[in-house]
């Protein structure tokens, strides 16, 4: 009773309250129940896209996520609400990119949201507040986390994998696969992607691995992008900026090439057809042989500094320029700086000063400066250019980041690690050409990478048109940059395939056929198992093609089916068998001759079976054998598909299988057999290799055991273990200008015996069906024994064509392996407790000066 009367009471106060009063008591009640999600967007200063609501819903509701969006859309905002939500719900989030520079770049930007104390940074050579509620990562740091069981992950809930498409990477993307297997079922996943042509594929194997997946796909760019071709008639003339696209009534960009940009192409290859005549000395009668050949004619191609000067004239800075080598980009910076050109204004030279001045300071030596030489780059700072690429270290790749940022740099020449979501957008990107050269030859780019490339331009919130440019080049056509900018891109396929790191760790995790079953959960045997069922369709058509043959030519006097199949036994062994003798390798002319012997027994064998056959004297043998050879076709077909069948279905367990033979040989799994089923756990020297997260992991595991290190001191130890990590740009031939100590000095005696045991790890790969890992490469040993030893980076890099950016790479790579080693546990051979010393003092001798500088302020 007394209830009723209070809420009675209640009722008549709340009609006492006037209608402004009444909706804002509305309005606070809405609040207060308003999903996370709608406090999330309540608290932006921008309205948020139907695509960022839709997985922000999704993802409160208890759904992985899967967000596919261009460059420049907005994925990030659901990340962002990961990690609100995860404050709103008291657990962790992780926040994991493929590359260092992208884990500084987000922790600076979250230490700004929630504070220092509430975020943590773990880049392999950076640890900041490791045990923080919100925790940035490279994508390894994790990878490395759940194989050691880290208490790290109590409390995990969320974790965004930016950049999730790097999983197609060769050399690093199995990491994003081994991630998103192990982790504990508990923790959603939020994938942020580019636009992938098979994105729906990607996103069902994430859901039969992880359950419920929302995939929310956009392809709508916030900054619409137009694609122009920038010519040049010649060195006199100013260079035009023209359309790729006609435009149409409205002055959109439309679909049909423009015709005016076909014109003015072929009015130059027309002139310079001209020129080249006019040039010519002597004119002959074409056709008399090579030399009186005149070569084709090549259309003027605009100078770099040239395209500076007309894209700032036609205000469509700032800009990136892409141009696919270093030296390139350095270069173009110069001819900018020779050229005259002036990009800022004096109150920005002064802007731009300070602020250098300011990241400078205290982190490096005036003598580094001066070896890395800062006064060039400095000015041409001060000009509004700048190069950023992977030979820069990694303070002046953020020096350049930041003032790009400010607008205070108008041009950067990048290389395209650049476009790997660093936040650096743009007015507008040029693209000097359309083919790279890949390691092996020139290629040319992939609309994936072309749209990567291109997604930079177009600042949301500051321009209203983001314009992509490409230079005309040699051998260009309209039609191949059409090609490239479309929207289908390219599609993303795995790149996972079992180690032996993963191999022991696995193992140290679960037994064998548990660890089997794990790798078949990967998207490589997911994409291998999606190709297998057209393949299985394909074998139940032949199946019923064969059945209906076999009632055909059925016999009376015999199995016709068992007649053709020693018919067919026959040919094959005739026709193959000998060929595959004649290329066979024997050790002597005895074995020759005995292999010969046994092939011609076996043929002699099969045509006494052929001709004594009951089906021989068959009155209809033609007409049965008109069926025959029919069924003959089929069945050969149906063998040739059902062996590329078995080989994708279980293709990667079955390497995994390869690995663990290689280790069981080796005695770093013990095989175990009960009640028939199989089991391998891990030995002493099983558990060292769980700990070397490496490339080479075997093979430093074997020198490790095999005493190859035993007599090095510390920078001996540094300079030989350098050829495990060096990757020379230039294909050297893996030696250095001269070896510490003499050709018979322990370091150089050190480099052999490694060589020897990679050599032989490589023959038993080989021997297994697996590739061959890269062989070492002591190009820097030297280098590497001159910096432990204490030498000043400028006298390290004297007379080499090293950058300091590649220095200071493979340093710290070497570091942190010298790290492994130092606290590998155990390490099961003669002197480790010496061993584990003399690499933590390596590691202290690499990681001085200017390779211990993480970048984080």
């Amino acid at each position: 009773m007394a209830r009723h009367h209070h809420r009675n009471t209640s009722d008549n106060a709340a009609r006492e309250l006037t209608p402004a009063q009444r909706y804002a008591s509305f309005q606070k009640v809405k609040a207060h129940r308003a999903s996370i999600a709608q406090r999330f967007a309540d608290s932006l200063p921008f309205d948020l896209d139907d695509f960022q609501s839709e997985a922000n819903d999704a993802l409160e509701e208890g759904n992985n996520v899967l967000v596919a969006a261009p460059t420049g859309a907005g994925k990030t905002v659901v990340a962002d609400f990961a990690i609100y939500l995860a404050q709103q719900r008291n657990v962790k989030a992780f926040y994991t990119t493929p590359i260092k520079a992208l884990s500084n770049q987000k922790y600076h930007d979250l230490v700004e949201v929630y504070g220092a104390d509430r975020v943590g940074l773990l880049t392999g050579d950076t640890s900041i507040n490791s045990e923080a509620d919100i925790v940035v990562m490279t994508t390894e740091v994790l990878r490395n986390m759940l194989y050691e069981r880290s208490t790290t992950l109590t409390a995990l809930q969320y974790v965004i994998l930016d950049e999730v498409h790097y999983l197609a990477d060769r050399f690093r993307g199995p990491v994003w696969e081994e991630v998103i297997i192990h982790l504990p079922r508990t923790v959603l996943i939020v994938g942020l992607s580019a636009t992938v042509s098979n994105v729906e594929d990607f996103s069902k194997w994430i859901a039969s691995v992880r359950g419920d997946t929302k995939l929310v796909i956009s392809e709508h760019r916030p900054v619409p992008l137009e694609q122009h071709v920038i010519v040049q008639a010649d060195e006199h003339t100013e260079p035009e900026v023209l359309d790729l696209y006609r435009r149409d009534g409205n002055g959109e960009q439309t679909t049909k090439l423009n015709a005016e940009l076909i014109n003015r192409l072929d009015q130059f290859d027309r002139r310079a057809e001209r020129r080249r005549a006019e040039q010519r000395p002597n004119k002959r009668k074409a056709g008399k042989g090579p030399r009186d050949r005149a070569p084709k004619p090549e259309r003027h191609t605009p100078r770099r500094w040239a395209v500076v000067d007309e894209l700032n004239f036609l205000g469509m800075l700032p800009g990136i320029y892409f141009i696919f080598s270093r030296n390139g980009c350095d270069q173009a910076v110069e001819q900018c700086i020779n050229a005259g050109l002036e990009l800022t204004s004096d109150k920005e030279v002064v802007r731009i000063r300070r602020i250098v001045d300011e990241m400078v300071d205290g982190q490096l030596t005036q003598e580094d400066l001066k070896a890395l030489h800062f006064s060039q780059f400095r000015f041409a700072l001060e000009e509004g250019f700048a190069s950023h690429h992977a030979g820069m270290i990694a303070l002046f790749r953020q020096i350049v980041e930041r003032l790009f940022e400010e607008g205070l740099v108008k041009m950067v020449f990048a290389t395209e690690t650049l476009a790997l979501g660093i936040n650096m957008p743009a007015r507008c990107v040029v693209v000097e050409k359309l083919e790279k050269f890949d390691g092996t030859g020139h290629v040319g780019l992939t609309p994936g990478e072309f749209t990567q490339l291109t997604g930079r331009a177009g600042r949301r919130g500051i321009d209203t048109i983001g314009h992509a440019i490409v230079v005309d080049h040699h051998g260009f056509v309209p039609a191949t940059a059409a090609a490239l900018s479309s929207k289908r891109v390219y599609p993303l396929h795995s790149s996972f395939r079992p180690t032996f790191n993963m191999a022991v760790n696995l193992l140290n995790a679960s037994d064998y056929e548990t660890a089997r079953i794990t790798l078949d959960q990967s998207f490589a045997q997911w994409e291998a198992n999606e190709s297998a069922w057209q393949l299985e369709s394909q074998m139940t058509t032949l199946r019923e093609a064969l059945d209906g043959y076999e009632q055909a030519f059925q016999c009376g006097h015999g199995d016709f089916k068992d007649f053709m199949s020693i018919r067919m036994a026959l040919s094959d062994i005739e026709k193959d068998g000998r060929r595959k003798l004649k290329r066979e390798l024997f050790f002597s002319e005895q074995d020759r001759a005995a292999a010969w012997a046994d092939l011609e027994a076996r043929i002699k064998q099969l045509r006494k079976a052929e001709q004594q056959h009951p089906c021989r004297n068959c009155p209809d043998l033609q007409q049965h054998l008109k069926w025959g050879h029919r069924w003959a076709r089929e069945m050969r077909e149906l063998n040739r598909v059902t062996e590329r069948y078995h080989s994708r279905t279980g293709s990667v367990a079955r390497q995994f299988d390869r690995i663990c033979d290689i280790l069981g040989g080796l005695g770093y799994l013990e095989r175990h057999e009960n009640s028939n089923r199989v089991d391998m756990t891990l030995s002493d020297k099983g558990r060292l290799l769980r700990r070397i997260y490496s490339e080479h992991d075997l093979e430093l595991c074997e020198a490790l055991l095999g005493g190859v290190f035993s007599k090095l001191d510390a920078r001996g130890l540094a300079a030989v273990v350098s050829g495990l990590v060096y990757e020379s740009r230039r294909g050297s031939q893996g030696e250095p200008r001269h070896y510490p100590g003499g050709i018979s000095g322990p370091v150089a005696i050190a480099c052999s015996k490694l060589q020897g045991v990679c050599a032989n790890i490589g023959m038993l790969c080989e021997d297994h069906g697996l590739d061959e890992p890269a062989q070492p490469d002591f190009g820097i040993v030297d280098i590497i024994y001159e910096w432990a030893d204490g030498g000043s980076l400028a006298s390290c890099l004297y007379g080499t064509d090293m950058t300091g950016g590649d220095f200071v790479r493979t340093a710290k790579r070497l570091s942190d392996v010298l790290q492994q080693i130092a606290v590998a546990d155990p390490l099961p051979c003669d002197g480790a407790d010496k061993l584990a010393d003399t690499a933590r003092k390596a590691a202290d001798l690499v990681n001085r000066g200017i390779v211990a500088y993480s970048g984080v302020e």
